[in-house]
């Protein structure tokens, strides 16, 4: 048997595709109007000998909370789906289809980089019927951004208010509207599976490694490809995130398709990169630096001669870097795992904040620090607590 491939899949859609994703509502279960709490008891027909028997009918009828949702979520459609709009692109290696959403009454439209990667024309279509072309006026490859421009009368533009993907719990329900396959309008919904995921940047080095994207949010929502670029909204019909990714098991026959996680660029991150790309401009991430372990195990903490299996560990240190300049120090001793070495520092804090895996730690640094600012980075060496301030450079 041959062994499971895990892949991440961009979801943009071959010639075919485009999505949109958006969130519901919050449910509030509630009882029909004139029927105080506790009434059903106290109007219990009593037996003789003081047993309670069982009334005749029952004492309340209560709204299934099945028909809550499904008048929340058709609410939320209603509400949301004229600012979800389908990006077809042609470029000189074909073609292909994505998801945007309105963001202002300018006309600017946020979608994936990829989504409109090396486009010759791009076309805005939206859900009245209008088509329009569209100019790519700003990218971001390291959180996989776009902000394409059209020239829209107003009145036909319905943009989508951003939430605060901070406030995001796993569990909360979540909604994707787009363009799956081609299939322009499909609404699906999920939860949010968890936060603060990251994932390959699709800017390099200059060795060729990929930057780390990090504050995605993961969802079980149904992302297929032309999902790419559609917002993922909670149930205020506000944009948390940005549909970007699926991960798929092995080959699929065909194109990848939905396995239930799927990844979000986080609507705060959106929040920051937004302003530069809607005026052409790039926009700069912090940089520490160094590579770490995504997370650690007993048994690689054992071999590490670590202390503990929880924070971020340092596998590389960018010679004349940020961190390399504040003492920071990767390993260099070999041990029984090829290609693993020891000595390097375990970081297990940022700014005081506890770091327990390296996600924590990225994501800290891209929400709350710019280029030039100081970060106080806290490691285990040999046992010993020691903290580093770092300035922190410009990917």
């Amino acid at each position: 048997m041959k062994p499971h491939q895990f892949k991440i899949v961009l979801a943009v859609g071959a010639l075919l595709f485009a999505t949109v994703a958006c969130t519901l509502p919050e449910i509030s279960l509630f009882s029909i109007p004139g029927l105080s709490d506790g009434q059903a008891a106290e109007e219990a027909i009593q037996a003789p000998g003081g047993m309670e028997a069982l009334p005749e009918s029952p004492p309340a009828f209560v709204i299934p909370d099945e028909i809550l949702l499904q008048d929340t979520l058709v609410a939320l459609y209603e509400t949301v789906s004229p600012g979800v709009v389908s990006i077809q692109v042609y470029a000189q290696n074909g073609s292909g289809l994505g998801s945007g959403f309105v963001i202002d009454e300018e006309g600017h439209v946020v979608t994936n980089y990829h989504v409109v990667e090396g486009a010759v024309e791009v076309e805005v279509h939206f859900p009245n019927g209008l088509k329009v072309f569209g100019d790519v006026i700003g990218v971001d490859l390291d959180s996989d951004l776009a902000v394409v421009r059209v020239d829209v009368d107003p009145e036909e533009l319905h943009p989508l208010p951003l939430g605060d993907s901070s406030q995001l719990r796993v569990g909360q329900t979540v909604i994707a509207i787009g363009n799956p396959f081609g299939l322009s309008g499909t609404m699906t919904a999920g939860i949010v599976s968890a936060r603060g995921r990251t994932l390959e940047s699709i800017r390099t080095t200059d060795t060729g490694q990929f930057f780390s994207a990090g504050d995605l949010i993961q969802t079980d929502a149904t992302i297929n490809p032309g999902n790419s670029g559609g917002p993922l909204l909670n149930l205020n019909g506000e944009v948390v995130g940005i549909n970007r990714a699926i991960a798929t098991n092995g080959q699929q026959l065909g194109s990848a398709a939905n396995t239930g996680i799927g990844f979000a660029v986080s609507s705060n991150i959106l929040k920051l990169v937004l302003p530069f790309l809607k005026a052409g401009e790039t926009y700069n991430y912090p940089y520490l630096g160094l590579s770490a372990l995504p997370s650690l195990s007993l048994t690689q903490a054992e071999f590490l001669g670590l202390s503990q299996a929880t924070g971020a560990y340092v596998v590389e240190v960018v010679s004349g870097g940020p961190s390399d300049l504040a003492g920071i120090q990767d390993g260099g001793e070999t041990t029984l795992i090829q290609g693993l070495f020891a000595g390097g520092d375990l970081i297990i804090g940022v700014d005081g904040r506890e770091v327990l895996q390296f996600s924590d730690m990225l994501s800290y640094m891209m929400l709350n620090k710019q280029p030039g600012d100081e970060m106080e980075v806290t490691v285990l060496r040999s046992g010993e607590e020691m903290t580093f301030t770092v300035t922190l450079g410009s990917r």
